[in-house]
This record gives structure tokens, C-alpha cells and sequence, in this order.
């Protein structure tokens, strides 16, 4: 695929990169306009591409254009091709944020040598074929994305600290439990069942303050509370009220981030009616009280 390929004229840009270690890259983009912004690199087929959609939604471009594989907002693209190279040829949608994970077959190797049949395309069967799969960006994973796209710390410690995350993170890509075979999981072959789990976790989001009881949500989603528990960990990888806590305390740290409410507000915004267990729960989740943490990155 040429880098030349037509992208209707978009503003070009260039991810910010940086390099773990030999054989081992990050990649990260916001879009943060009102355009598309199209963005082209040159990679090689000894790499497995791992693709993040933080916020918004993109495009790849395959075969000069000929072929469009979508990634919509907390879902996941993992690529791989030993037979041919796959260069990135993407459009980033506006207010649209990407994570990309870039690591050689070798190093990956190295990393599961042990459980190279745990990893469904590392085992012998699959390590010459081509590889596509999508996933959902679980509650802890949407974290460490979060912190790599938003990290503000000083520049000599940026490549120890992404070191650190790019590991987690494909640590938990590989811990989630829609990895398994599907025949371990009936639950999830049917389509309707899983749309009301997604519906079950919109309404815990809009309703994070106030959320309802396990049975008053399974009665709204039209689930028996059995099937809302197992069916949300098979999905999410969480039980409903972790997921809820990850949440909240995701938003309440981007919150504080932002400085226009003060601790009080932001526990209240979250659904604490008194600060000391807003406090608590922000400690337990992040190892530091909300008012160190905004010192930390000041």
C-alpha cells in the first residue's frame, strides 16, 4: 500500500512515538479538531499491531483502500500478517484519541514462550496464517490507556513509565476472559443476550450517582440476574459494581484533572455523598489521595 494513497484531501499528521525497547514501539494520536486527520506508517510484517480506540472512532485503509476495517470507541484491532506487510494507513476521526502497541513476533514470543497455545495464533497451527481480531478495552485496560495518552510527567522518565504500561496493558489484553474458546462460553453466541449486556452497562454509566440494585437492573434489561452477573464478567471481565467502581474513579481522576471542581464536587459528581468515602475509594483505586494526585501532576 502506498503512503501516496488518496485520503479526500485530510490534514496529514504523524503519530507521537515512542520506542520501549528494541522491537517494541507505542504509538499514540489525538485528534482533538473539528477534521479527519489521516495518518501513514511504514511497517513490516515481523510485527503484531495492537490498535486502541480511546475516544471516537478510525479507519484502516487496506490494499490502496480497497478494504476498511473500522474501530469504534473502546474496542480493540489486533493485526498480524507474517505473509505480507501491513502498513498503517488510517483516518482519525475528529475528537478521536488511538493507542497503538507495535511489538515484533520474536519479542512477543519471548514474552509467552511458555503459553504459546494460550495465545490462539502464536501456537503451530496458526503462526504462518494472518490474524485479524477485535475486542472490547475492558475497564482496566481503558485506565492504562489513559494514562499513556494523558501522561504528564517529565520527559527523562517517559520511556521507563510507557515501559511499565505498554506491559500491563498487553497483560490485560491477554487476561480477558473473551479470549477463551466460545465453546466454554454459550453464553455469548447469542447476540441478543449481549446486547442487553451492553445496555446494562450504559445505564450503570448514566446512572453512576444513583446506580439501581443487580436485580432492578437485570428487571429493566430483561435478564435474570444470573445471566445480567455472568454474561457482564464474560463481556467486561468484571463483575457489575467493579466495573461501576473503575468507572467512577476513571472519571472523578479526569475530574480533577480538568480543575474546575474541588474534591467535594467531584465525589458527589460520582455518586460519594461525603468526601472522606470519596477519599477512600480514590486511594483505593490509585494508591494516593485525590489531593496528592493533583500535585503529582502539577
Amino acid at each position: 500500500m502506498s503512503k501516496a494513497m488518496d485520503f479526500k484531501n485530510n490534514a496529514i499528521s504523524s503519530f507521537d512515538e515512542t520506542e520501549i525497547e528494541n522491537g517494541f514501539l507505542v504509538f499514540t494520536f489525538k485528534n482533538d479538531t473539528s477534521i479527519e486527520q489521516c495518518i501513514a506508517k511504514d511497517i513490516n510484517s515481523d510485527y503484531i499491531q495492537f490498535h486502541f480506540c480511546v475516544k471516537g472512532s478510525s479507519k484502516f485503509h487496506f490494499n490502496e483502500g480497497r478494504y476498511t476495517l473500522n474501530i469504534h470507541e473502546e474496542n480493540s484491532l489486533l493485526l498480524y500478517n507474517p505473509q505480507r506487510d501491513l502498513p498503517i494507513n488510517l483516518e482519525v476521526n475528529p475528537n478521536s484519541w488511538i493507542v497503538s502497541i507495535l511489538i515484533s513476533i520474536k519479542k512477543f514470543h519471548g514474552l509467552f514462550s511458555q503459553e504459546a497455545d494460550y495465545i490462539s495464533f502464536l501456537n503451530n497451527e496458526n503462526k504462518d496464517k494472518k490474524y485479524y481480531k477485535d475486542g472490547i478495552i475492558s475497564p482496566s485496560m481503558a485506565i492504562v490507556l489513559n494514562q499513556l495518552i494523558n501522561y504528564n510527567l517529565n520527559t527523562s522518565i517517559k520511556s521507563l513509565y510507557f515501559k511499565g504500561k505498554a506491559y500491563e496493558l498487553l497483560s490485560l489484553y491477554f487476561n480477558r476472559s473473551e479470549d477463551a474458546n466460545i465453546e466454554q462460553c454459550p453464553f455469548l453466541i447469542d447476540e441478543t443476550n449481549v446486547i442487553k449486556i451492553r445496555k446494562a452497562k450504559d445505564i450503570m454509566i448514566a446512572r453512576m450517582a444513583e446506580p439501581p440494585s443487580l436485580q432492578e437492573l437485570a428487571d429493566e434489561i430483561g435478564l435474570s440476574l444470573k445471566k445480567l452477573k455472568e454474561g457482564f464478567k464474560q463481556i467486561y471481565g468484571d463483575s457489575v459494581y467493579s466495573f461501576l467502581f473503575d468507572y467512577k474513579m476513571e472519571v472523578s481522576r479526569k475530574l480533577l484533572e480538568s480543575g474546575e471542581n474541588n474534591v467535594n464536587e467531584v465525589g458527589l459528581k460520582v455518586g460519594y455523598s461525603t468526601a472522606s468515602h470519596f477519599i477512600a475509594a480514590f486511594k483505593k483505586k490509585y494508591g494516593t489521595t485525590p489531593k496528592k494526585y493533583l500535585q503529582s501532576i502539577s
